[in-house]
């Protein structure tokens, strides 16, 4: 018995060096409880992460959807193409539209006469419209404040002293402020455009409080506002009919220019990006197709050595 164990050890048989040892069964069964584990955690963490998206965009969905309020339609804007600028026509009728009638409530703290040039009036005619407001400045050299026509840096005059003073003009609602509305809505123009030619009779069941109109596209259905534009309001200066569609679509397209005064010099920016990178990249494939012809062309041969 003693010799075959010593055969043994000296052949090897029993040494750790030669099999699995214990030590490395372990660690194979340590590995393989590692990837079943990292399987259901990133099983676990995927399900975690689609149920969270689920739930943001239900809940998204939620808040925008409500009772009455509808979802604007989609309408065809002249600035809708990927490189259209905004009607300037327009630009400058809604102009008309906010000053003859939007802007007896709302204000447009962010805008400057000096915004007009070139976009809606020439230079001479924005001085014009801005010398027809009387701002209050001040104080002289005797210390007293005094009234004074505008000027191209002033910005457009606010109908009220105060928010105070709106709210009780109001019965208590605050007319927000216009200068970036379009953005600050869902839908944008759309949105304002259905918002202002979407007012109704309130349906059954629907109870409007002493000062309140209906209209599906705000939210709750129950608006503060009254509609303001009916057929012939005003009179345009270039002679287009008043109509309130009309309206309507010109001060939506006012309100995209002031809500995004740089809209056309974006869309100019990004065709030059286009022409630019187009001639760059023309350029670096003539190149990469000149320098690498040659080792894209080049044959690969083995040549076994001669014999001796």
């Amino acid at each position: 018995m003693a010799a075959v164990l010593g055969r043994l050890c000296r052949s090897g048989v029993l040494t750790p060096n030669n099999g699995i040892s214990l030590h490395q069964i372990a660690n194979l069964s340590t590995g393989a409880k590692f990837g079943r584990n990292r399987k259901v955690i990133y099983t676990a963490f995927g399900v975690l992460t689609g149920g969270a998206a689920g739930l943001l965009i239900a809940l998204e969905q939620s808040v925008q959807a409500s009772g009455n309020d509808l979802k604007p339609p989609k309408n065809v804007w002249p600035h809708s193409g990927t490189f259209s600028s905004l009607d300037h026509s327009s630009v400058r009728r809604g102009y008309e539209v906010y000053k003859q009638v939007c802007a007896a409530c709302h204000s447009m703290r962010y805008i400057a006469y000096r915004n007009l040039i070139g976009v809606s009036h020439t230079e001479a005619e924005a001085k014009a419209e801005a010398e027809e407001i009387q701002v209050r400045d001040g104080p002289d050299d005797q210390g007293n404040y005094f009234m004074r026509p505008g000027k191209l840096s002033d910005y457009f005059p606010n109908p009220y002293p105060n928010e105070e003073a709106a709210r009780a003009a109001n019965n208590g609602a605050y007319p927000p402020d216009l200068s970036y509305i379009v953005s600050a809505r869902h839908g944008g123009e759309d949105y304002i455009f259905a918002l202002l030619t979407g007012y109704v009779d309130a349906p059954a069941g629907v109870v409007l409080r002493e000062g309140q109109y209906f209209n599906p596209y705000f939210v709750g259905g129950a608006i503060s506002m009254a509609q303001a534009l009916y057929n012939e309001v005003i009179e345009y200066s270039d002679g287009t009919p008043a109509t309130a569609s009309q309206l309507a679509k010109d001060v939506s397209a006012f309100l995209k220019w002031t809500a995004e005064p740089e809209h056309d010099q974006r869309k100019k920016m990004a065709l030059k990006a286009i022409m630019m990178f187009s001639l760059l990249f023309g350029v670096l494939f003539y190149i990469k197709r000149h320098k690498w012809s040659s080792l894209k062309t080049r044959k690969v041969a083995f040549k076994p050595p001669s014999p001796k």
